[in-house]
């Protein structure tokens, strides 16, 4: 199994295919590598990554999925309703060489289990809510699960997970860069705060 230190990993990180079209609906804002590395360390340094199964919920161009699999997750499961993020998904892990199973599946059909889940879930910003879904499902599929939210948030999430037999910690915060994408935009570059959590159940 390939592993890699967390410099070497975030390069590589860098380097995958972004989606070519975004849908404003879905929110799909790419994870910038920085943070992904980071999220992904430390799931790994928990003993989350290594060895488990992992599933990646929303997929998009397969950063957290191949970041797993990099630092040898023994199974990595990507998994996105949009066909053609699962498409670039799967062309970044070819190019690198790497197994991983991406299919196409709304969130709430999903019926495998896996040891970790790893995702960055629809903010809510243009459907109220939307990483409810996200949350109910990934504590459904993994007894660990590492999710980004929007600073702000994690009192409702506690509750949330509380009410779902889990728990909820908040692990790091990080500035967000979302790049210009959409008509509603009004800046180049707008950063936002967003908070990494570890759910449990």
């Amino acid at each position: 199994m390939v592993q890699i230190r967390k410099r070497r990993l975030e390069i590589a990180l860098q380097k995958l295919k972004p989606l070519s079209s975004r849908s404003a609906t879905l929110e799909q804002y790419s994870t910038p590598a920085n943070i992904a590395t980071d999220v992904l360390w430390e799931a790994y340094t928990a003993g989350d990554i290594m060895g488990r199964s992992v599933m990646d919920l929303g997929c998009g161009n397969g950063i957290f999925a191949i970041g797993a699999r990099l630092l040898g997750a023994e199974s990595v499961t990507g998994i996105d309703i949009d066909p053609k993020a699962v498409k670039i998904a799967q062309e970044n892990a070819d190019s690198l060489s790497l197994d991983i199973g991406f299919t196409t599946e709304h969130i709430e059909d999903v019926k495998a289990k896996a040891d970790t889940v790893l995702q960055n879930p629809p903010f809510g910003a243009q459907t109220s809510h939307a990483d409810r879904a996200f949350v109910k499902k990934a504590l459904e599929i993994a007894p660990r699960v590492y999710s980004i939210h929007n600073g702000g948030s994690e009192r409702f999430l506690e509750k949330l997970a509380r009410s779902l037999g889990g728990r909820c910690d908040a692990v790091k915060k990080y500035k967000f860069e979302i790049p210009y994408a959409f008509e509603f935009h009004r800046k180049a570059t707008e950063t936002i705060s967003v908070v990494l959590l570890r759910f449990e159940r």
